[in-house]
């Protein structure tokens, strides 16, 4: 079941987040992709996930400070245990708010048990 792509984060890159130069250091666009991904995997899981997989990450621009992130996410795949979900992200700039694609990967995400241990996602 393929669920259609919708925003699942939005915010501000600030300058704690960026390098020397004032770009946003890859790390952190990749840790608000996998929040954004998480948002529509925990929603079709109903139960507690984790990332367990980060794959096909590319990166086609910077992020500078003050850029508006958006993250739109959608369900690919649905496993026994796990949920694929590609993260598609934009900016749009500060200074003449055009939008940008800058990056975009999938993230797989499994739903676990009390124990921590994987637990099927129907059922």
């Amino acid at each position: 079941m393929t669920e259609p792509r919708e925003l699942s984060l939005k915010v501000m890159a600030m300058p704690a987040d960026s390098n020397a130069d004032g770009d946003m250091f890859g790390g952190w666009i990749l840790s608000m992709m996998d929040l954004a991904g998480a948002i529509p995997a925990r929603k079709r899981a109903g139960k507690r996930i984790v990332t367990v997989a980060v794959d096909n990450i590319v990166f086609h621009r910077p992020v500078f400070i003050g850029d508006c992130l958006e993250c739109f996410a959608h369900v690919e795949k649905v496993g026994r245990t796990s949920i694929t979900v590609r993260v598609e992200t934009f900016v749009e700039r500060r200074e003449n708010e055009q939008k940008e694609k800058i990056t975009e990967g999938r993230f797989v995400y499994v739903a676990i048990g009390p124990d921590r241990k994987s637990i099927p996602i129907d059922g």
